[in-house]
């Protein structure tokens, strides 16, 4: 992970961990480009909702307008999704270093006692 880190371990297996305040920073930027997505999806609501009382003599430079507000609009939505994909990939990461071994093997005693007696967690 980037940015300032501290290792902290496993309480029960010493597994060695890191923690990063940088997503929790990241938040704020993320709440600021989606109110800027908004702003630029509302002006080009206005924009066509405008079209019908432009003159023709306007209609092509409004329409380059409505053009430049989709490629902006485009731009920031695939930035979010890229965003998106590197944290899904991290987390992917991260889960792949998880030993769920004995998470599965209490899950499969759960599972065999609800059959035996058909009752839950007995």
């Amino acid at each position: 992970m980037v940015g300032t880190s501290a290792a902290l371990l496993g309480a029960e297996d010493g597994v060695g961990m890191e923690y990063s305040p940088e997503p929790m920073e990241d938040r704020g930027k993320q709440q600021d480009d989606l109110g800027g997505l908004e702003e630029k999806v509302a002006e080009l609501e206005k924009l066509t909702d405008s079209l019908d009382d432009v003159p023709e003599d306007e209609l092509v430079g409004t329409l380059g307008e409505a053009v430049e507000l989709l490629a902006e609009i485009n731009a920031r939505i695939e930035a979010r999704l890229d965003t998106a994909g590197d944290e899904s990939r991290e987390i992917g990461a991260l889960l792949g270093q998880v030993d769920f071994g004995p998470f599965d093997e209490a899950m499969e005693g759960h599972e065999h006692r609800e059959r035996t007696t058909g009752e839950p967690g007995t």
